[in-house]
Parts: structure tokens; sequence; C-alpha cells
């Protein structure tokens, strides 16, 4: 099998990393010399303290589209936010390459649908939305018109990196966004209505799930400006449901966005929590020595 994948952004390096890890040759494009060979490079460098070093195939780098198209099963887009832009791009992508060839999107915020408008044959796009670039997991999302055989090949391309996955119809926000937005919304709720503190509904959460980590540090560490504009953009599909709680847009119009501003709603030492950045509302309040 081979790959290309159009960018070398830190999306298009993941994406090649899991390529390369698991036998498949990958090609990475970009029209930028330097930025492609760099992104090469930090992929390989990467794959050189994998543990899963045996099995590596080719990775290589070019600024040409159609050699990197030119023998590729399956054609994954990292790059384009903008709808118009992206059917541009699928365009000029399938002119290139024969009918039975995969072609994908990996930016999450663009529809597959809307950008599989662009082709002469939307039956054969489909969308691959990652939750995190740290989690082998993906969600297949499918098109209005996506077919059975662009199914097949996406399920053929995922099985063979190893990545866990299941399909999703084709609507905002998937399901595993909008499954941990609901659920880390509600751990904000919960603080903003002094049911318990920060460090309290964590540890609920780690105790009740097993998680590594709990909903509030999980925003902290994603930013808290970046749940509130993805609350804001599902609100608009789906209602007060995701309307954004009165405390994250406080403490975002505070600056306190999380642990790349050391403070969110933890106090972040080293790039760890070291203690909560909001007061306690199970606390009681000292009893007045006068009084």
């Amino acid at each position: 099998m081979n790959v290309a994948v159009l960018g070398a952004n830190e999306r298009a390096r993941a994406i090649a990393r899991w390529c390369a890890l698991s036998g498949v040759d990958v090609r990475l494009h970009t029209t930028e010399v330097t930025t492609v060979m760099d992104s090469v490079d930090i992929v390989e460098q990467q794959l050189d303290e994998s543990e899963r070093g045996g099995d590596r195939q080719y990775i290589e780098g070019t600024t040409s589209l159609e050699a990197a198209v030119a023998d590729a099963d399956v054609i994954i887009d990292t790059t384009c936010s903008d709808v118009g832009e992206l059917q541009t791009r699928l365009s000029e992508v399938e002119a290139l390459i024969g009918e039975e060839r995969l072609v994908a999107t990996a930016v999450p915020e663009v529809s597959v649908t809307a950008a599989a408008a662009g082709l002469r044959h939307p039956e054969r796009a489909v969308g691959f939305r990652f939750q995190s670039l740290d989690e082998s997991f993906v969600e297949v999302v499918l098109g209005e018109g996506t077919d059975s055989s662009a199914l097949a090949q996406a399920t053929e391309f995922v099985e063979r990196v190893e990545l866990e996955w299941v399909p999703v119809r084709d609507v905002p926000g998937g399901a595993s966004t909008r499954l941990s937005l609901a659920l880390e919304t509600t751990a904000i709720r919960l603080l903003d209505e002094g049911v318990a503190g920060v460090v309290a509904i964590d540890t609920v959460f780690k105790q009740r799930y097993g998680a590594a980590i709990g909903p509030l540090e999980r925003i902290d560490r994603v930013g808290l400006d970046t749940h509130l504009d993805s609350l804001r953009s599902l609100s608009e599909s789906f209602g007060p449901q995701f309307e954004p709680p009165p405390l994250l847009s406080t403490l975002v119009d505070a600056g306190q966005t999380g642990a790349a501003a050391g403070e969110g709603f933890y106090r972040w030492e080293e790039g760890e929590p070291a203690e909560s950045a909001l007061a306690d509302p199970t606390i009681p309040a000292a009893e007045d020595e006068n009084r």
C-alpha cells in the first residue's frame, strides 16, 4: 500500500509515522522544500526512537503534487480548512489519479460531503477525524455520497496502519468530539454550580472510569479557549446543550486558558497541574471570631 499525505503539519507527520511504523510506504507533500524535508526529518527521528522500528518502510517528501499522488492508493489532505480551497485541491488530485483511489480529508472542521462536491466521483471521498494525535484512534467519516467501496478502502487503510476506528456519519463534531465536549462541559457546570471543587470533580471521574486524567485537567491541557471555540461552533448546530458555561467564558476572558498560560482550572508548574486555581466551593467559610 502507498499513501500520499498532503501537508507537512503535525497531523500530516502523525499519519506518516503511523504508516511507516506499519510497513506502509508514505510520501509527504507541500510546496516548500525546506518545510517538507524538515517534516520528513522529524518523522524519521520519531521512528528512530520507536520500539517498532524493525518493519519501517519508505518515507519521503516532495513538492510535486503529481509525484506525491501518482502511485498512491490513499490520498489524505491535512491542510485545507476552507471548503472552497479543499474542493479545488481534491479536484486537482482527482485529475492525477485513477477512479479506484481513495481520497480523504483529515481536517475535522470540514464537511466530507461539502468537500466531495468538488469531485467528479464524490462517492470515493471519506474523512479521517482524529480525537488526539497522541492516540491511535480515528473516526472514519462517511459523506452523504460515500459508497461501500470507499468504506472498504478506508477500513483496509486504518487497519493496515493499526488504528482503532469507528464509522460515523458526516455531522458536526462526529461522535467522539461531541461525547467528550458534553462530558467536559458537564464538569465545568458542576464547578460553576458549586457542586464540587476542581480536584474533587477530576478525582470522581478518574475513580469512576479508571481514567488517567480528569475532564478539567484535560480541558486545561487542550486549552480553555479551544474548548470554548468548539462549544460555540457546535451550539450553532445543536443549540443549548452545547452553550458554553459562563465560568468558561469568564476564565478565557481573564487569560486563564490552561496549561500553556500557566493557569486555567489548575495552576501549572513544569507541565503538570500543581493545585486548583479556583476556590473550592465545598470548604466551609471560617467562623467570624468576633461573633
